[in-house]
């Protein structure tokens, strides 16, 4: 006779996956949360945006029968609002009413993290930023994080009744449910409070992403990349060759993008991009508190460096000791040849 036990994991739990432009497709980390969310309970899915047909078959690939959209009505609603932080959290605030969501899950953008702490303060939720897993223990829902720029693992367990998780790229490997669902589409009605448009944006301007003209990932959500440092001299065509070998995204040190080599944007560290690849290559990197703050959070760290003593080896799980200008083509040839 088949066990009748609810699973402790999953009984009686609505978690609420809030999607980041479904207009456009579901992005890596949307898929990563709906993994995880599979396994914490009920999971609809919360969007402001409209999502494409695509993002709705996918959403059913991956077992979500319920897609909740907000629409920003009232006399000052236009197509701003729905970027304004006390906006988008007063819509997540109506979600989690409607839906009675015990936990929100949202990726770990700059926008999600400030929204998610505008919702946990209004239901009165606990909540956790960044967490690299998320599950169910003894004492309510445990978000395991890093701290202390990646010196410190951390258990963090949500002992109120809703949690507000906002989770890291590349947590998880991403994977459809087993059985694909037929997605049913709701509505719901946002009036934005005074309090939420106090705050009156006067403009708006979407800059390309820098990596949209060579087809890699996004700096942040990268399963790979390969960062170059002051050791490149300037010359970061053997790291672009070996991140597009690899399909992997471009970062730079502070050192580099000071001296112009590079752009901001592909600055990792405490003052740029955090990250948490599957794999990080560091090539003529010496490995500064400020660069290691901002990577150390990686699955598997390969550093190039033709100094045997450089600070970077001490974190590293594999060191090459050796030219970068040399050692990044070998590589790149070899990834190619293996994948033929």
């Amino acid at each position: 006779m088949a066990d009748s036990t609810p699973d402790p994991t999953t009984a009686g739990r609505t978690v609420l996956v809030v999607l980041d432009r479904p207009d456009r497709g579901l992005r890596s980390p949307a898929r990563e949360l709906l993994t995880i969310a599979r396994d914490l309970g009920e999971v609809t899915a919360f969007a402001i945006a409209e999502p494409s047909q695509d993002a709705l078959a996918e959403l059913g690939a991956y077992g979500v029968g319920h897609v909740l959209v907000a629409d920003i009505v009232g006399d000052s609603a236009d197509a701003h609002l729905a970027h304004l932080t006390p906006v988008a959290a007063e819509a997540l605030v109506a979600a989690v009413a409607s839906t009675g969501a015990d936990v929100v899950l949202l990726s770990s953008s700059f926008l999600n993290r400030e929204v998610g702490a505008h919702l946990a303060h209004a239901i009165g939720a606990g909540l956790v930023l960044d967490t690299s897993a998320v599950s169910v223990g003894e004492q309510g829902l445990v978000g395991d994080k890093r701290v202390f720029a990646g010196s410190w693992d951390v258990s963090c367990a949500v002992t109120t009744a809703a949690a507000v998780v906002t989770v890291r790229a590349n947590a998880v490997v991403a994977a459809p449910a087993a059985e694909p669902v037929v997605v049913q589409v709701d509505r719901i009605d946002i009036h934005p409070s005074a309090a939420a448009t106090a705050t009156v944006l006067v403009s708006r301007t979407e800059h390309a992403q820098p990596e949209g003209g060579s087809g890699r990932p996004a700096l942040a959500e990268a399963a790979y990349v390969v960062a170059g440092g002051r050791g490149t001299l300037g010359d970061f065509a053997p790291v672009e060759d070996l991140a597009d070998a690899l399909g992997a995204a471009v970062g730079a040190t502070r050192d580099a993008v000071d001296e112009g080599w590079v752009t901001h944007d592909a600055q990792i560290g405490q003052t740029g991009v955090t990250i948490a690849p599957r794999v990080y290559i560091g090539a003529g990197i010496s490995g500064a508190p400020h660069h290691r703050g901002g990577m150390q959070a990686s699955g598997v760290i390969i550093a190039v460096n033709n100094d045997p003593d450089s600070p970077i080896f001490e974190i590293a799980d594999f060191g090459v000791v050796g030219d970068l200008a040399e050692v990044l083509p070998q590589a790149a040839q070899a990834i190619r040849a293996h994948r033929g």
